[in-house]
């Protein structure tokens, strides 16, 4: 198979898909401004070709920050895109389309891999979802997007996820997840008072959650946002660790990017030698794969923040740039099989 990517600064579609040539499957990733519109004209150049996109930055060896870009599957991949809707309140009314894309690209365990993008509720999307994929054994990686919109196949959708099945008819497929955050410490967090609707923590071991996070890290209340980037929580699941961002204070509480819940297990994390992590994480992928296609990733925007900050993240997609033809967007949240994580990268490996 072959990945190519395509972008325009300016968000030209025209001139970020001209390379592209008889695409077997689609994605697309814009701004704010331009959404609708590409979805329509992409459509349009490239007629009936399976297609999903929502609104962020994407990148190959350079990021477009407010352009459009455009991965293409070709070469050998069977595809299927669709959506499943109402994901704030029932995504499952929507499951038939999943189960019957399933068997209408013949997905399998170690030929085929499940691409979605969403636009919150996730770590429901992703339970729904899994339920069908587990079956046969199908792996997941994708994203969140930006304000609320994603499309399938030329057609916007709000509150919704849409998803690819892509089989690769000539090699093996595999999902990997990175962490560059490791336990600091012994202490564990009994979370409670939380909102779930609101991704509220109130209280780590019956005190205050703000409180907790300032006097183990010596940071006023103002800094506790930025500190995440360095500090973010962890929930301990099994042997994986589900990193948790900060997103804001709320009075005493802490809320976060994703769900937490009363009894739920918390550590603190702190930042590793994530260029080492980089470095070990892209060797791990050559042993695992001497022959690449294609990397598609989904890279945290905290992650990206935090590499521009520390002027990494060049440096970084020349790094992965060294797999092959390497490309991704900057979600706001990571899918990795039925869990949605945060400050993380995901990525899926093509043969």
């Amino acid at each position: 198979m072959k990945q190519s990517f395509g972008m325009d600064l300016h968000g030209d579609l025209k001139t970020a898909v001209r390379g592209i040539n008889r695409p077997q499957f689609l994605m697309l990733f814009s701004n704010a401004g331009q959404f609708e519109s590409h979805v329509q004209e992409l459509e349009s150049l490239f007629p009936g070709v399976p297609s999903i996109g929502c609104i962020g930055m994407s990148y190959d060896t350079r990021i477009v920050e407010k352009g459009v870009g455009v991965i293409a599957f070709s070469d050998g991949v069977i595809a299927a895109a669709n959506v499943l809707e109402q994901v704030s309140s029932m995504p499952v009314k929507y499951i038939r389309r999943l189960e019957e894309d399933v068997k209408k690209v013949d997905s399998a365990k170690n030929n085929s891999i499940c691409i979605d993008l969403c636009t919150g509720n996730d770590a429901c999307v992703l339970t729904t979802i899994y339920s069908v994929l587990k079956r046969r054994n199908i792996q997941l990686i994708g994203g969140t997007g930006d304000a609320g919109k994603v499309s399938a196949n030329g057609n916007v959708y709000q509150d919704a996820v849409v998803y690819a099945l892509v089989k690769n008819q000539h090699g093996r497929v595999k999902a990997y997840k990175e962490n560059i955050y490791h336990q600091m410490g012994n202490e564990r967090f009994i979370a409670s008072r939380t909102n779930r609707d609101n991704y509220v923590v109130g209280a780590l071991n019956n005190r205050s959650a703000k409180q907790v996070y300032q006097d183990i890290l010596h940071v006023t209340e103002k800094e506790i946002t930025t500190q995440t980037f360095k500090n973010p929580f962890g929930k301990l699941n099994g042997d994986d660790t589900c990193i948790i961002s900060i997103k804001e204070v709320s009075g005493n509480s802490l809320a976060c990017f994703r769900q937490v819940n009363d009894s739920d297990i918390l550590v603190m994390l702190e930042l590793g030698d994530y260029k080492e992590i980089v470095k070990n994480t892209i060797a791990q992928i050559q042993h695992d794969f001497p022959k690449i296609s294609a990397v598609f990733s989904v890279n945290c925007l905290f992650r990206y923040l935090l590499f521009t900050q520390n002027k990494y993240m060049q440096e970084y997609l020349g790094e992965m740039g060294k797999l092959g033809r390497h490309a991704g967007f900057v979600g706001y949240g990571e899918h990795y099989n039925n869990c949605f994580v945060n400050q993380s990268m995901t990525c899926v490996v093509f043969e």
